[in-house]
């Protein structure tokens, strides 16, 4: 297995929890520690919308049509800051599919790897993975709940479950 020292993670957003949801914010944390964040415009045909997923994201219909990118926008910015990589999600079983369905949407295809995130775990790390990420929440005081601080939070996870001794 590769040492992955600071791993590329992924986090999606969605207008709900079910197969009818739709991606309306990634979130990539990357090995530099910078973070990448863009809300995605829904298309015509995208009209799920869970008011409880809106109570975890805070992120309002109107904040995407406001604020968000066209899913061929994202789709093509994800296409070039990813290229041949390899990312990972905590969420892989519903960040894989939304992806799926951007790309879809964007008629183009993911020239990137999603994996999940328990293919680079240790033993170890999972043992401590709970508690770490707890702490680091605490310590962290994020203010707003977006894909791109979780994506960064479960990389610093990643990073401190490699360090801690049991």
């Amino acid at each position: 297995m590769p040492h992955h020292h600071r791993p590329i993670i992924i986090d999606v957003e969605a207008s709900g929890f079910g197969p009818q949801s739709y991606p309306i914010e990634v979130g990539l944390a990357f090995e530099d520690g910078k973070r990448f964040c863009p809300l995605i415009q829904p298309t015509g045909d995208w009209d799920h919308w869970d008011e409880s997923a809106q109570g975890v994201h805070n992120i309002t219909r109107a904040m995407l049509h406001e604020h968000g990118r066209t899913v061929q926008e994202v789709a093509a910015t994800l296409n070039n800051l990813l290229a041949g990589k390899t990312v990972y999600s905590d969420g892989w079983v519903v960040d894989k599919p939304w992806l799926i369905t951007l790309f879809h949407a964007a008629g183009m295809n993911m020239n990137f790897q999603v994996s999940p995130l328990e293919l680079i775990l240790s033993e170890h790390q999972m043992t401590l993975w709970s508690e770490t990420k707890e702490n680091l929440t605490r310590q962290a005081e994020l203010v707003r709940h977006r894909a791109s601080n979780d994506a960064w939070l479960i990389q610093q996870t990643y990073r401190a479950t490699q360090t801690l001794v049991v």
